[in-house]
């Protein structure tokens, strides 16, 4: 097989097919992060300072606009966390998912902007940091790429990339949501979960992605929090629906208590099953 151009480029051209309110543009090695006009590294958001009061900023007037309140600064940072966090687990679990290819981002390598018009969740810049691969994979050849022995040292390297990129950001963050430790990790456990489940089904592989995720995530892998956390509930036809135990809260409650997530640990089981059955039925 010919070797790649690069190492994520092929996986995130596919994302952008199935996920088009996201764009990755992956910079050569010597350029410089954009920043300004929008952009925000992610080493800004790390350092928790001006940067991160801007990014935050943004929140607090879109749940002004959108809700017609004003949100509590730990609810505003728990959105804004979140808002990042999705995406920026994709960048690192997608490639895995799609090519066996886990790459590296710290934070001085990832920007964002969310203010591009009619890009639901933004832009993100990154510059590649090395990568790991299975034996046998053509993108071997490529500078910065580690070769690891098998589908379970992959998983390793892929669960470090994450902690590499947020446990600075978590840092940050955490003061801000009044949340630490095991807490914040819950909410990096749930962006890695529910964002690739999000992007599978678009891709038509939901139910190889929850394979995937609980060989990732067993219940026992630290700084992360539970398992996958995937389970079937009955809906009232005797259909099966499937649904997951979100290990933290994302605060939405907080605006509209009557409108909580299916996943929710808020949500109990008969209200999950009245959603998902509506969902399937729409």
């Amino acid at each position: 097989m010919p070797v790649p151009r690069s190492a994520v480029a092929d996986a995130y051209a596919r994302l952008t097919e199935v996920l088009p309110g996201l764009v990755i543009t992956e910079l050569d090695t010597g350029d410089p992060l954009p920043s300004g006009d929008g952009w925000i590294t992610a080493a800004s958001l790390a350092a928790g300072g001006t940067g991160l009061d801007t990014f935050l900023a943004w929140d607090d007037a879109q749940v002004r606009r959108d809700y017609g309140q004003q949100a509590r600064p730990d609810v505003v940072a728990s959105f804004g966390l979140h808002r990042y966090a999705w995406p920026a687990c994709l960048l690192i679990t997608v490639p895995w998912f799609l090519h066996r290819r886990v790459p590296r981002f710290p934070v001085t390598h990832v920007s964002h902007n969310r203010t591009t018009p009619g890009l639901s969740m933004g832009r993100l810049a990154v510059r590649p940091d090395g990568f790991a691969c299975l034996p046998g994979d053509p993108a071997a050849a490529l500078p910065g790429a580690t070769v690891v022995a098998d589908e379970e040292a992959l998983r390793a390297e892929l669960r470090a990339a994450v902690a590499e990129h947020f446990e600075p950001v978590l840092a940050a963050f955490g003061p801000r949501m009044r949340r630490r430790g095991r807490a914040l990790w819950a909410t990096a456990t749930d962006e890695i979960v529910e964002g690739l489940w999000y992007v599978a089904d678009l891709l038509g592989e939901r139910e190889r992605a929850k394979r995937e995720l609980e060989l990732l995530l067993p219940g026992a892998t630290k700084p992360y929090v539970g398992s996958a956390a995937f389970r079937e509930l009955t809906g009232p036809n005797g259909e099966s629906l499937p649904t997951r135990d979100r290990a933290s809260c994302c605060m939405f409650y907080t605006l509209r208590p009557e409108d909580t997530c299916i996943t929710c640990p808020r949500t109990c089981d008969a209200e999950r099953v009245v959603k998902l059955a509506a969902t399937a039925a729409g």
